[in-house]
């Protein structure tokens, strides 16, 4: 009776053990399934979602936890914080000059349109679109203007670049955040006309500043004749008129300015004596 109570018991503990066994892999099963059918969705990040039965969904998810089906649904995550891109280009412009650009872009995708971005251009569309897209802006503007305008007007260029590229790319679902022209460069050869340029339009300016003030100096010298031409005349008229007393007042006046002169000089000496006067030269000596 103990034996058969014995393989009851074990029976039973083996039944037990069968069940928990059991209960276990239907957990884990479970578990499993459920872990296949959510994903989660960072901030700053979209999924797109891929259906074997109905293709790319219509709407993208955003941030947070999701649902799908295991082996028939398939999510692709797109960045859409904003990310820097440089375009280089070389081009030719009114007057057939070579010019070489760089454009620097802020971009992100348009998330309204990421399912047609996914369905047409794939993970990287910035890859696919905007160096093309930038350089045909970059030619179709730059092609309006000439060579020195391009200097003299940059910001405009900029500015009529950044709207034609922004209408561009919202064809393609991309959003341009911010579009700058960093770079403008010509070729070594017109970089040297312009310098050479410029060094003449110096020397022209000299010459006619040098031209200027000869004429000043010419106008200056027939004012100042035609000045000493009219004392000379007044001073003869005077002369006439007032007879030898005007030529002795002159000649009182240039001896006068003579003594002053003399007087401040250290190295001479005045001895009067009489009607006679003596002037003395003394040598530092």
């Amino acid at each position: 009776a103990s034996r058969e109570n014995s393989q009851v018991m074990a029976q039973a503990a083996a039944n037990a053990l069968t069940n928990l066994a059991r209960a276990a892999m239907g957990l884990g099963a479970g578990f499993t399934a459920v872990n296949a059918s959510i994903y989660d969705v960072d901030g700053g990040t979209a999924a797109v979602m891929f259906d074997r039965f109905r293709g790319v969904l219509p709407k993208a998810s955003l941030e947070g936890t999701h649902f799908l089906i295991p082996f028939i649904q398939n999510p692709t995550i797109y960045d859409l914080r904003t990310r820097p891109r440089s375009i280089t280009s070389v081009t030719g412009t009114k007057d057939l000059q070579q010019v070489n650009l760089t454009l620097r872009l802020l971009f992100r995708p348009d998330v309204d349109k990421l399912p047609e971005i996914h369905m047409t251009r794939g993970p990287d569309y910035d890859e696919r679109v905007l160096p093309s897209i930038g350089n045909e802006v970059l030619k179709a503007t730059v092609a309006q203007y000439e060579a020195e305008q391009l200097l003299t007007m940059r910001a405009e260029v900029s500015d009529q670049v950044a709207t034609a590229l922004r209408k561009r790319a919202a064809d393609f679902g991309i959003v341009l955040e911010d579009v700058a022209l960093t770079h403008l460069a010509f070729s070594s050869e017109y970089s040297k006309a312009i310098e050479a340029k410029q060094v003449s339009q110096q020397d022209a300016e000299r010459s006619k500043f040098i031209v200027l003030k000869s004429e000043q100096e010419r106008e200056a010298a027939i004012i100042r004749a035609e000045g000493e031409s009219e004392s000379a005349r007044l001073i003869s008229q005077a002369t006439k008129t007032a007879g030898p007393a005007l030529v002795e007042l002159r000649r009182i006046e240039a001896a006068r300015e003579v003594a002053e002169t003399l007087s401040k000089s250290r190295n001479i000496m005045y001895l009067p004596g009489g009607n006679s006067q003596m002037l003395l030269g003394l040598s530092g000596n």
